[in-house]
């Protein structure tokens, strides 16, 4: 294909400047074997792990589109589930660093994610208001629970049934029992959204956190099955006035109801904890252990509470009890002694039991934190905050009062606010980000951060002429000249009476230009002057002219030439002047909101102007004409710049997207997604090679310009692919028939995947048939003729190692994805059905993939029940089916018992012979028998 203009495609190459990210959670995560080190943050659609000992990356687990939205690390400590933005989650091995299985099932983000406590399901809320329930063995999806009416916040998973608990922004706190994938209860005692849960005192209290400074507080009570589920309903019909014979149907269907909740659990309200906080509760969680319970609200103020344990209650009490007698001995009358000790028996408030143990006070706004309780009651904390900082702290929650030391602070690999100039060096190596607060230099090739320099709000920049220094304008109107190599503020200058908005570079590299909101433009001119500290002489600039206008001025460039100054004004406007007369030129209108940026080729024969009105305009330099018009963005273009030595450019929009243009052909090239926020600004290398951008979300990128070759119909052809999958993400779930919508669904949803998936299966079932019949055909072309004539292989059954029709299909089956079989079969024809069930049977009587085929079956009957019972030539099938089923179903669970108690058998043999426990308890023995010999030692040189 012959191209009349090719381009080079940039690609994205590098996220830096980002801590943490502030929409998902932070945890600590064991690494390299040690526990309370390394912590897992969300950095836009990547994870990183941070090692808190000496403040550096050690890990980064890839995302790929989607902002990380959730995370929780599996009770093993070997893997990290995350969710992502777009509903998705990944589950990664920390020993790896690589994503193993992906689950798809919401359709919107994912705000929360649990474990269960052998760490064999997982649990995921979302905003989609819906909870699903995964395996993660099987890496599949087991069902969707339905019945909130906003986001889910939080899930829960108890330990001594199987039930889970979600709260919602709908108010509501309920309870399923996975066994029956069924809503038991609900907890309607909160007014507000409930945005935390926590399970203490051994899952026997639950804790809520909504949007007061209460902490409710909700007592569970689990029966045994023996017991008659209407007996707690009988004890409360017993206080009713006489009206159990005149009760109505309705009363008697919600006492069953009620009679059926009971049966399971109970759960009432014990009371409540007042936090000193009086916002809303944003994370309430306790350590793994259960005995630290921490909380939080918009405030820089992280709330710790000790749970005190039944042991340590019953201690409490005793000591109580124990005063208690001894005051009642100075009494006379021992009836009153006796009333005394009842009521210290009983008396136990839930203040006694949670007891507030100190408040850590952050340096900034808390958005996350993770607890890790380690031995001898140190406790670990860490949190992540709103301006781009990790902090870690250590307690100790047994010494009273309660120390809490700071003891590392993760801060120096970004900024503490949004990043608002860029620029580049001469060389193309060093890169200059300015924010509220400092001045960044880092390498482009390592991306190490070299430089930090305190400044004020920066809102322009430059590199001096030599690379040596670099000026920055602030939003006071300041200009400070910053020394790299010492890292000091050499010099501050009053510049302008407002916000300087603007600064270019002139061409000859001898001064500067500045725009501001004083409605003036000045003409600044480097100039050497004697050093009070040293006998040389440093760079100084100093004011020349001064250009009085009518409006703010919001940018201003130079023409390569220097001939002109293009100034954008307040009043939507483009004035030209020539810089040696600052005569007035051109005056170039059109936009209908300001121009924010704008920028001139390097041959000075076109200016390109973006505006909050989302458009670019194109002019000529020499007569001031408009070219062209283009809709850029669909919000406002926040930066404009000329790749160097072409008429292609790139823009920056609010709508967090970067795009390419080439400006005379007025087309788009391409597309640089990748922010999750509004991009403020971006900088282009002197050689076009690199571009770098700073966006809302915290973070920097950088982008190279590669070799691959860009054709513009290829391009179009990917957004239009990209498109198609959005909109196959969107449509509504395929309705399975049969089946009434309830609270419990299916966990996956439609994807590309899926679909390519069933078009695959499809594909070998059609092989399969083209094959079977070319086979008969060739057999009675063998019989006619009297002997044997050679049969062609099909290409890709011989790509496959020469296997038959039907063994091509099972392997087609075997790489749907675990996660995305059940979808893939949803979306397969019923026309291909029969085929894959006269499959199954031959494969059952093989002995191949036996749980994967009955998955498969069982799914496969599930949605097409009425059709498959309604063929009568699939009924033999069915019943070989049913018989082959069992009889394979019940080898391989005798194979498994088998193995099981053979795996038992020698586990006993090797403790027996080795006198030692596997695993938790090994470790606590050992930990146990280093105590005793101590102990010993101790009291040995006591006695001598």
């Amino acid at each position: 294909m012959g191209l009349t203009k090719q381009y080079l495609r940039y690609a994205g190459t590098a996220l830096f400047g980002v801590v943490a990210s502030q929409k998902g959670n932070i945890a600590y995560v064991t690494l390299r074997g040690e526990k309370g080190r390394y912590l897992a943050v969300p950095a836009c659609e990547h994870v990183f792990i941070w090692d808190t000992r000496k403040g550096e990356k050690v890990l980064i687990l890839q995302g790929l589109k989607q902002e990380v939205t959730a995370l929780c690390p599996s009770p093993n400590g070997l893997h990290l589930a995350v969710g992502y933005e777009d509903g998705s989650i990944r589950v990664f091995s920390l020993l790896s660093g690589e994503g193993s299985i992906t689950f798809n099932g919401h359709k919107a983000a994912v705000t929360t994610l649990k474990y269960d406590e052998l760490g064999g399901s997982l649990a995921s809320g979302s905003k989609d208001t819906d909870v699903i329930i995964w395996d993660v063995i099987n890496e599949s999806g087991l069902y969707r629970l339905k019945g909130h009416k906003d986001a889910v916040t939080q899930v829960l998973f108890l330990k001594e049934k199987n039930i889970l608990v979600s709260s919602a922004k709908d108010t509501l706190v309920k309870w399923w029992d996975l066994n029956t994938q069924h809503c038991f209860k609900t907890l309607v005692g909160h007014r507000t959204e409930v945005w935390g849960l926590a399970l203490v005192a051994e899952g026997k209290l639950l804790l809520t956190g909504s949007a007061d400074s209460e902490l409710r507080a909700w007592s569970i009570n689990h029966f045994e099955e023996g017991l008659d589920p209407r007996e707690p309903q009988r004890k409360r019909s017993k206080g009713r006035a006489g009206c159990l014979e005149e009760s109505s149907e309705v009363d008697k269907a919600e006492d069953q109801d009620e009679a059926q909740e009971e049966h399971i659990l109970s759960c009432r309200k014990a009371g409540s904890i007042m936090r000193d906080g009086r916002d809303r509760v944003v994370t309430l969680a306790t350590d793994r252990t259960g005995k630290i319970l921490a909380c939080h609200g918009t405030d820089s103020v992280l709330e710790m509470f000790y749970v005190l344990s039944e042991e340590e209650i019953r201690k409490k009490i005793e000591k109580k009890m124990k005063k208690a007698k001894k005051k009642a001995k100075q009494r006379a009358n021992e009836e009153e002694k006796e009333e005394e000790d009842a009521d210290v028996s009983a008396e136990c408030s839930l203040q006694e039991k949670i007891l507030r143990l100190v408040n850590i006070k952050a340096s900034a706004k808390i958005k996350s934190f993770d607890l890790m309780f380690c031995s001898k009651g140190e406790m670990k904390v860490a949190v992540m905050l709103q301006n781009n900082i990790i902090e870690s702290y250590t307690l100790n929650s047994v010494a009273q009062p309660s120390h809490v030391a700071r003891t590392s602070k993760i801060s120096i690999w970004g900024h503490r606010s949004d990043v608002r100039t860029l620029a580049f060096s001469s060389d193309n190596i060093a890169i200059l980000s300015a924010a509220a607060e400092s001045v960044k230099i880092w390498n482009r090739s390592t991306l190490q951060c070299i430089r930090t320099m305190a400044c004020e709000y920066a809102l322009c920049s430059f590199f001096v002429p030599g690379d040596r220094q670099v000026i920055v304008g602030t939003k006071a109107g300041k200009l400070q000249l910053f020394d790299l190599a010492s890292g000091t503020l050499l010099e501050t200058l009053e510049a302008h009476d407002g916000a300087l908005w603007s600064t270019s570079l002139s061409p000859d590299q001898r001064g500067f230009v500045t725009g501001g909101a004083d409605k003036c433009v000045k003409f600044w001119e480097f100039e050497l002057v004697k050093d009070e500290n040293t006998i040389q002489k440093r760079l100084s600039v100093k004011q020349t002219r001064v250009l009085q206008l009518d409006e703010d001025v919001l940018c201003v460039r130079y023409s390569p030439n220097q001939k002109l100054l293009a100034v954008a004004l307040l009043d939507c406007t483009v004035k030209i002047f020539y810089t040696d007369t600052l005569k007035f030129f051109l005056s170039l209108y059109g936009h209908k909101l300001p121009v924010l940026c704008m920028d001139i080729s390097y041959d000075g024969a076109l200016i390109a102007t973006g505006s909050a009105d989302r458009n670019v305009k194109i002019w000529g330099l020499d007569f001031g004409d408009c070219h062209r018009s283009l809709f850029a963005h669909d919000d406002s273009v926040m930066y404009l710049q000329f790749v160097p030595m072409s008429h292609l450019f790139f823009t920056a929009g609010k709508d967090r997207k970067i795009k390419q243009w080439d400006a005379d052909k007025f087309e788009h090239i391409q597309t640089l997604e990748g922010h999750h926020q509004e991009v403020w600004c971006l900088a282009l290398s002197p050689n076009g090679d690199y571009i770098v951008s700073s966006s809302h979300d915290k973070s920097l990128r950088l982008w190279e310009r590669t070799k691959e070759p860009l054709v513009l119909d290829e391009e179009r052809e990917m957004q239009r692919e990209a498109e198609y999958e959005e909109s196959v993400a969107k449509e509504d779930p395929p309705v399975v028939a049969g089946e009434t919508q309830g609270e419990a669904g299916l966990a996956g949803k439609k994807t590309i995947e899926t679909v390519k998936g069933a078009e695959r299966i499809m594909e070998a079932i059609e092989l399969y048939r083209e094959e079977t019949t070319k086979l008969e055909e060739h057999k009675a072309i063998c019989r006619a003729a009297g002997k044997e004539v050679p049969l062609p292989v099909n290409p890709v059954l011989l790509a496959y190692g020469n296997i038959s029709p039907s063994a091509y299909v099972l392997e087609v089956l075997k790489k749907v994805k675990s996660s995305e079989l059940e979808e893939s079969l949803l979306v397969l024809p019923f026309s291909y059905v029969p085929d894959l069930l006269r499959l199954f049977s031959q494969y059952l009587q093989q002995d191949s993939e036996v749980e994967l085929l009955c998955r498969a079956l069982l799914f496969l009957l599930r949605i097409h029940f009425g059709q498959i019972t309604s063929n009568q030539m699939l009924l033999k099938v069915m019943e070989n089916l049913k018989k082959t089923t069992i009889a394979k179903v019940s080898q391989v669970r005798d194979a498994l018992g088998f193995n099981m108690a053979g795996l038992q058998f020698l586990q006993r043999e090797i403790e027996a012979k080795d006198e030692v426990t596997f695993f938790a308890d090994a470790t606590d023995r050992f930990e146990e028998k280093k105590r005793k010999r101590k102990k010993k030692q101790k009291m040995i040189l006591a006695v001598v």
